[in-house]
């Protein structure tokens, strides 16, 4: 019988620190061959960009940028696959992260496809938490959603985000908590014991600060998920058994807003931190063009909070241009990008 490949997938919200994670079990895999495929909401992929140059071979990585990859197994993802199928003998494992906004069950079902299951088991389905997040409410913009429950009294059930973040728990075999020194002891375990009561039970849970997690700890785990789909449970397929069909991304817009214009990180994050408060933006990421400098700054934010570092010198004749992709709930691009603007131009 052919040894099966075993695929990881790791899940989580936007911004919680999927790529950060995978990024440090690229460099640190302890022999393993990996490949990988990068999912992303948006047409600029970020992540795949930061992911491809930790690895030696660009060719180990997949990126997968029209939408969420739930909504396109057939389309991108199962081509995927089979793409990486054709060099199996080359390949110890497979990491699939998902886009934030992505369920993973819809996943987990396309391993059962013929095509697929006799080569491949997902060894496990990794969900990310940004620690930090949860504990301040940050996530999925709580405080902005409560507000409207306030104004609204219709407005008494979860958000189609708020579901979705739990499907991703629900579907865990293993949480990582990330972004854990940040946020204070008793913090943390207030933050352990509201996510533990969405999980299966016997779902372990772990911390990590900046990405660094044992490989040993995160592969390996053998939970052949795809044969374990009736323990997990899904707010999208219970919708859809009840009749209701709807996407679990209505109304999410991912765009690129190009700054021609170098700005100091300190210029994009006041714009940014004043943009936020304005719309109802969840995630914004990117490449940065600082004055002066020969080194392209990586951009991350979530919520109120950013961090930046410079990756790699520009390359010989590449644009130097700002490109952040901004995530949010129904925005208008051009509104939002002409906000921008004038906050820089007042930063």
């Amino acid at each position: 019988m052919t040894k099966k490949i075993p695929v990881t997938i790791i899940t989580g919200f936007l911004g919680s620190g999927k790529t950060t994670l995978v990024r440090h079990l690229i460099r640190n895999n302890k022999g393993r061959r990996l490949a990988i495929i990068v999912n992303e909401f948006g047409e600029m992929g970020i992540d795949g960009d930061l992911i491809r140059s930790c690895c030696d071979n660009e060719g180990d990585v997949l990126e997968l940028n029209n939408g969420c990859v739930c909504c396109t197994v057939q389309e991108e993802f199962l081509p995927a696959m089979l793409q990486l199928m054709e060099r199996k003998e080359s390949i110890d494992h497979i990491i699939i992260e998902t886009s934030g906004l992505a369920l993973p069950k819809p996943l987990l079902h396309a391993f059962n496809w013929p095509t697929l299951k006799p080569q491949i088991t997902v060894d496990s389905v990794v969900t990310v938490v940004d620690a930090v997040g949860q504990a301040t409410g940050e996530i999925c913009n709580r405080a902005l959603v409560q507000a409207q429950r306030l104004a609204d009294d219709s407005l008494d059930h979860e958000t189609p985000i708020e579901e979705l973040f739990e499907d991703q728990l629900s579907c865990a075999d293993l949480v990582v908590f990330t972004k854990t020194d940040l946020i204070e002891a008793p913090e943390l375990q207030r933050v352990k014991e509201i996510i533990t009561q969405e999980l299966r039970p016997g779902v372990r849970t772990i911390t990590a600060q900046q990405g660094v997690v044992d490989a040993d700890l995160l592969l390996g785990i053998g939970a052949e998920a795809e044969n374990d789909l009736d323990s997990r449970h899904s707010h999208h397929e219970e919708d859809h058994a009840n009749g209701m069909d709807h996407e679990h991304d209505d109304d999410m817009i991912s765009f690129v807003a190009e700054l021609e214009e170098a700005y100091t990180a300190a210029q994009l994050v006041k714009a940014l931190t004043a943009l936020i408060q304005q719309y109802e933006i969840y995630r914004v990421k990117g490449f940065v063009n600082v004055p002066g400098k020969p080194m392209r700054m990586v951009l991350q934010g979530v919520s109120s909070r950013f961090d930046h570092y410079f990756d790699r010198p520009w390359g010989a004749g590449e644009r130097r241009v700002t490109s952040l992709v901004i995530i949010g709930h129904d925005l208008d691009q051009a509104a939002v990008t002409a906000s921008l603007q004038s906050y820089l131009a007042e930063a």
